[in-house]
């Protein structure tokens, strides 16, 4: 089976990473080694939608709101839940019609630093990407016309549409700036690994040290886990048996942040646990799959599978309560 120059890029290089990685390890050392990871201090906000605090609380609101829906019944909450690592715990999402859809819904974690949305990367930015679930039929579906009629019978929300956006008042344009400015907000807390980063060497188990060492080093997790967010925002090919319906066979890396929280796992949530991840690369994906895979098999024993979820676990966050807004009435 033939491939791209992109394919044939990874195929070639990905190994070569690998032992460049665990060389790295080695030669820099576990604390520069660290420093990649280590948590930014700013959130970053395109110069087109800055941060605004009443934008984003008003955002938060709207997220949490049925109203956003054709019949009122379910939120952006109810697919990407806090509770669930901003994600839902079924393997795929349940649209408004209590039907599943083709997909598990992907976390909203640190948004503000992902450069394409969706499993395959088809929207360029927040603002764009909210407008699929909201109208397509099978999720939400709403329209932006009839959100805008029902959110103007709301003094609530015209007070406050009309003061942070004067002249533009209600419209797609400022639900979905308002949307995106909470989203981006959505920031996962300090996970004991940070803690680690920044130097409290009882912060993590020795298991979890050798899982990082793993990670970084002979596994090759991190040549697409990269980042603070572990995440290079590329699109693999993952060696799933199942083919989406309208990507074929690439998805893009998510990030790892309270990945303990976001079971079931990959695009379609067809592995249950961390280890049944991990065990899937480590083999090089499903035997059955023919296709060109990106994915390099790496031996491993059950104890390094064991570190390296004990390090999986340390990216969790230690406090993360999230409160439920108070609606506007009718």
């Amino acid at each position: 089976m033939g491939f791209g120059l992109s394919e044939l890029t990874y195929r070639i290089f990905a190994p070569l990473t690998v032992v460049l990685a665990t060389a790295i390890f080695a030669i820099a050392g576990e604390s520069d080694l660290r420093d990649q990871f280590r948590r930014p201090t700013t959130i970053p906000f395109p110069a087109e939608a800055p941060y605004n605090r009443e934008v984003a609380t008003l955002g938060k609101m709207l997220f949490f709101d049925p109203r956003l829906s054709g019949e009122q019944n379910m939120s952006c909450v109810s697919c990407h839940n806090p509770s669930f690592g901003w994600e839902a715990p079924v393997a795929l999402s349940i649209g408004a019609m209590n039907q599943p859809l083709d997909r598990h819904a992907p976390t909203l974690y640190n948004m503000a630093w992902v450069s394409s949305f969706f499993w395959d990367g088809r929207a360029s930015t927040l603002e764009e990407q909210a407008i699929g679930p909201i109208t397509d039929e099978r999720e939400m579906g709403a329209t932006f016309d009839m959100i805008v009629a029902r959110l103007s019978l709301v003094e609530g929300y015209r007070d406050q549409f009309s003061r942070l956006f004067p002249g533009e008042g209600i419209s797609k344009g400022t639900i979905l700036r308002a949307i995106a400015t909470y989203e981006r907000t959505i920031v996962s807390g300090v996970a004991s690994f940070d803690r680690w980063v920044d130097g409290d060497e009882t912060a993590i188990s020795d298991s979890a040290r050798r899982g990082f060492e793993l990670f970084t080093g002979a596994a090759g997790c991190s040549v697409c886990h990269s980042g603070w967010n572990f995440s290079d925002n590329q699109l693999y090919d993952t060696g799933l048996q199942r083919r989406d319906i309208d990507n074929g066979v690439r998805f893009k890396t998510p990030g790892l942040r309270s990945i303990a929280l976001r079971a079931p796992y990959m695009h379609d949530g067809s592995l249950n646990t961390l280890q049944d991840v991990i065990q899937h690369y480590a083999s090089g994906g499903n035997p059955n799959v023919t296709r060109d895979v990106d994915v390099a098999p790496f031996p491993m024993t059950d104890t390094e599978l064991a570190d390296l979820v004990a390090f999986l676990n340390t990216l969790t966050e230690e406090t993360g309560d999230v409160r439920t807004p108070i609606l506007p009435a009718n």
